[in-house]
């Protein structure tokens, strides 16, 4: 998997819908943000609500630039929630942060524009 600072620029390969529709992505409700001063790069630990289905889960996100802790707490955003669980030195990710990634590749992250429950799902 490309690291965010290696993703191409070029136009990706097009997907069928059963590929898309294969991704379970929810909105998860910030719980907790640990600060991960083992990560290469400048990044936090996020606990996430990801509702009932699939309970808290744990992930990486290197958003440092954009975010602080007590501005994520309790912010609503977008997880693909069913990739397998990734080793990111000693914290085990069990889900994907979504978020825009601009030139300078800073993360701007996905957040609904109305509230919703956690664990909503994203069609």
């Amino acid at each position: 998997m490309a690291k965010i600072n290696e993703l191409p620029s070029m136009r990706s390969p097009e997907c069928t819908f059963d590929q898309f529709a294969a991704l379970d992505l929810r909105v998860a409700k910030v719980l907790e943000v640990e600060s991960f001063p083992a990560a290469r790069k400048p990044a936090y630990i996020l606990h996430l609500d990801c509702g009932a289905e699939w309970g808290v889960l744990k992930t990486s996100a290197q958003i440092t630039e954009r975010y602080a802790p007590e501005d994520l707490i309790g912010k609503l955003i977008v997880a693909i929630v069913n990739f397998p669980d990734k080793q990111i030195g000693p914290v085990q990710s069990q889900c994907l942060v979504l978020g825009g990634l601009d030139e300078n590749n800073g993360v701007t992250l996905l957040i609904p524009d109305h509230d919703c429950s956690a664990g909503t799902r994203i069609a």
